[in-house]
């Protein structure tokens, strides 16, 4: 096989991973990045450095459209009267996104593989767990300590996103429920809005932090996996639906927590 083939077979394959990680986030409300950063370690061979940022390129694209397409579909009236909540969120995200890649330029290449493999093993449990979690009664809090609460929690939220290069909807959604008692749905558009300045943060520092050295090279490469996501994001949005919520976020779970143990066990990159 020639070169050529051997290049455009690698942006199809982009494509389709990045729509069917697209669909898959967009049936359980979230961006989708969790399973893109397996596969772009995993199966494009990416160095964990580099495979991270990559997602939170990917993952602004999907978060954006996400919110476009659930807002289209249901308007902005029910995400308005919760802009002060998802402000709160934002002022604690972006301090965690500062420190979430400053974390990440002082960790080598195979122990950041593994702090990335432990955490998306947390996450499928949490994706496991997500019904029962769902059916927690919100916490009752005053103002200002729910506040100050919030602030933390984004720190968390904002330091795993740019961390690890995920939109962090998977976090940010329990929280929305639990800790402000947002319904889940809204909790869902609500958290894509809170992912949008959280990634763009990340995104930013790691500029300054030279991360982009490199990555024009696999411009055309993002930018097929971008537009896969976005077909899958479209696709997700619409079959939402009709889909088994419960047992399909159960499954995706599984899947990804096979995804992770495969990554924790893989010969290590030190890049």
């Amino acid at each position: 096989m020639t070169r050529a083939l051997v290049v455009r077979a690698r942006l199809e394959l982009a494509v389709a991973w990045g729509a069917l990680i697209g669909t898959l986030g967009g049936l359980i409300g979230l961006g989708g990045a969790e399973f893109r950063l397996p596969v772009l370690i995993g199966f494009f061979r990416y160095p964990t450095a580099q495979a991270i940022v990559i997602n939170l390129m990917v993952s602004l694209v999907t978060v954006v459209f996400s919110f476009l397409f659930r807002t289209g579909l249901a308007g902005l009236g029910s995400v308005q009267p919760h802009l002060p909540v998802v402000l709160n969120l934002i002022v604690g995200t972006l301090i965690g996104a500062y420190l979430g890649t400053h974390l990440a330029s002082r960790v080598g290449g195979r122990a950041l593989t593994r702090v990335v493999s432990l955490w998306l093993i947390a996450l499928s449990f949490l994706l496991i767990a997500h019904d029962l979690v769902f059916h927690l009664e919100a916490a009752v809090l005053a103002d200002l300590p729910r506040f100050i609460v919030g602030v933390i929690a984004g720190v968390v939220i904002g330091t795993a996103s740019s961390l690890l290069g995920v939109a962090g909807g998977e976090l940010i959604i329990p929280t929305l429920i639990l800790l402000f008692g947002i319904d889940v749905k809204i909790a869902g558009s609500l958290s894509l809005l809170v992912s949008i300045p959280t990634i763009l943060a990340g995104l930013l520092r790691y500029r300054a932090l030279r991360r982009f050295e490199g990555l024009s090279q696999h411009g055309t490469f993002i930018g097929s996996l971008a537009v896969g996501s976005i077909i899958g994001a479209l696709v997700g949005s619409v079959l939402v639906r009709y889909a088994p919520g419960a047992l399909l976020t159960v499954l995706l779970g599984i899947i990804l927590l096979i995804s992770a143990v495969r990554l924790f066990t893989r010969p290590g990159d030190h890049a």
